[in-house]
């Protein structure tokens, strides 16, 4: 790929979800290494498969990788994070004041807030703290899906001017003392990505549309917080090796025409292109494969038949059984989430039920993947811009109303807050979901790890709420037991036939069941097995799914739908 060439410091790789960002940074890592460089890979995604990819256990401090001299990874663990952070920020004040002081402190402290800010103070510390990161020649950001990427890099920004503008010396995430000594780490981030010598975006993307127009948008607003150094890679290009296979044709169609009518921001950036491969980009060999020119053959191995599954109507027509309810699809980045989500909103409108779509994925394209609206549905979305608005004027006209002038110029720098907009859309995601009392209510969620800090911040946002607000909404207090009442809600787990989406949809059931929800089944989608192929790199892909559909009904849940792949959907 042309930026290894010549490669800055700092290398973020970023975009939808599914289209390999942690895979082309595992594997441009690796390169790196194998040129002599040391190289630190970080991954800032909450739910990293960066260990699986490098077989490797990792933890938050830098770990070396088995056989690879010069290359460390870690992964910044948001959990850890803010456990580090709560003590830094509460540990001077103990025995100092007292003991029901400082555990109101902590208590303050243990909110999604403070995971959030915890996780970039980690990421802002490698990045803007140049002395403990000398001794790597490379640092490689491997981030999560887009939406979620841009509030990160964002962060600088947004918690500098924070605490500059703020006189109460309080916030949300307690004394800002705490905040303020980080403000030089800050602000070098802040110098660090908007300098070009110093730090490329790589924008990586599928040839699919959905992915080049979220690449775009990431794109554009990007340059407007200053990274304007970007590379665009398009990963997954595919070639038809055998004319003769109609879903191969239709397939390399699809992708050029995709890039044919890619946006023009994107057009003028410097490109690589990668192209599909016939086995999945595990492991150091894997990852060297990805970016070799030509793949090797592979070897023979033992073929698993695939399992059918159940049918999407018959999943659809017992999800209609009870008349109202909430489905949620969840999972991995790129495994057709959205496009579940509105086919599964259509398919119960059109048996005649009243239903909502609505997305918490700032990147969806949610409208776009229903097309003709049917009669009985409504489609909306969670926007957080719009959402932290609304939630701010609510304070104002609640709390604020009996205030002084004194006390409500605190309470509205209190709502300045970057922590403000997390409160906001996790309130309106309430509401959402109040809303399937009497109908339908479909929700395509944001990929895994955003999704899973909105459901732990269930529970820990009544606080934050109580004290800006005057009180909880019942919507809010009765979000968690409604989450977990399989009668009113059903979580469908949502994957693609390969090791990585089938792993992190697993550890996904697996915090959802630690949470008391319980998933009513799961969806593989996109699946090569149902369908008749001839190219040789799909007949490689299709003979390597039986292993991870299988896997799904004996290891991890009984009810599975598999989705054959469709020219129709993605």
């Amino acid at each position: 790929m042309n930026f290894l060439q010549h490669p800055t410091r700092h290398l973020f790789f970023t975009g939808k979800g599914g289209v390999g960002k942690t895979s082309l940074a595992c594997a441009s890592a690796l390169a790196l290494a194998e040129q002599g460089k040391k190289v630190l890979l970080i991954s800032t995604d909450p739910a990293s498969n960066v260990d699986e990819v490098l077989e490797t256990p990792l933890s938050d401090t830098p770990t070396p990788i088995l056989n690879v001299p010069g290359l460390k990874a870690l992964n910044i663990d948001p959990e850890k994070a803010a456990a580090d952070y709560r003590e830094r920020v509460v540990g001077p004040y103990r025995g100092k004041l007292p003991e029901a002081v400082v555990n109101s402190m902590e208590e303050q402290l243990s909110g999604a807030c403070t995971m959030e800010i915890a996780a970039f103070d980690a990421f802002a510390a490698l990045l803007g703290d140049a002395e403990s990161t000398r001794d790597f020649d490379h640092l490689i950001f491997d981030t999560a899906p887009t939406g979620h990427t841009l509030r990160l890099l964002s962060l600088p920004s947004a918690w500098t001017g924070y605490i500059e503008s703020n006189t109460s010396g309080t916030s949300c995430l307690g004394p800002l003392e705490g905040l303020a000594n980080q403000k030089e780490t800050y602000a070098q981030a802040v110098d660090s990505l908007g300098d070009g010598q110093r730090t490329t975006l790589v924008l990586v993307s599928r040839p699919e549309a959905a992915a080049l127009n979220e690449a775009a948008r990431s794109s554009g607003e990007l340059r407007a917080l200053g990274v304007a150094n970007q590379h665009l890679v398009v990963n997954g290009l595919f070639q038809a090796l055998d004319r003769d296979d109609p879903v191969a044709c239709a397939l390399e169609a699809r992708g050029r025409q995709a890039l044919e009518r890619m946006p023009a921001m994107l057009r003028d950036l410097p490109r690589s292109e990668r192209p599909l491969r016939g086995r999945p980009p595990m492991g150091l060999e894997g990852l060297r494969i990805l970016l070799a020119e030509v793949e090797p053959p592979s070897a023979p191995g033992e073929s698993v038949q695939a399992p059918e599954g159940e049918t999407f109507d018959a999943l659809v027509d017992s999800l209609g059984a009870d008349g109202h309810g909430a489905i949620m699809t969840m999972g991995k980045g790129g495994v057709g989430k959205t496009t579940l989500a509105a086919r599964l909103a259509v398919a119960l409108a059109q048996r005649g039920h009243k239903v909502h779509l609505t997305t918490t994925d700032p990147a969806a394209h949610v409208e776009a993947a229903v097309g003709e609206i049917p009669e009985g549905m409504t489609i909306g979305r969670v926007d957080p811009v719009l959402e932290t608005q609304r939630y701010r004027d609510e304070v104002m006209a609640s709390a604020g109303k009996d205030l002084d002038e004194e006390g409500r110029r605190l309470l509205e720098e209190d709502l300045r807050s970057p922590c403000t907009e997390e409160i906001a859309v996790f309130q309106a995601f309430a509401k959402t979901v109040d809303q399937a009392r009497d109908q339908f209510v479909v929700l395509d969620t944001a990929p895994t790890g955003h999704t899973i800090l909105l459901l732990d911040a269930a529970q820990a946002y009544h606080r934050e709420l109580g004290r800006q607000s005057q009180g909880v909404p019942e919507a809010v207090e009765q979000l968690l037991p409604r989450l977990r009442d399989p009668a009113f809600t059903h979580v469908l787990i949502c994957t693609l036939p390969e090791a990585t989406p089938v792993h992190e949809a697993a550890a996904l059931q697996a915090d959802l069941r630690r949470a008391g929800i319980e998933p009513a089944g799961w969806i593989v989608n996109q699946a090569l097995s149902p369908v008749k192929v001839s190219d040789p790199i799909l007949k490689a892909r299709q003979a390597a799914e039986g292993r991870w559909i299988r896997e799904i009904l004996e290891q991890h849940h009984q009810r599975l739908v598999v989705e054959p792949w469709s020219e129709t959907y993605d």
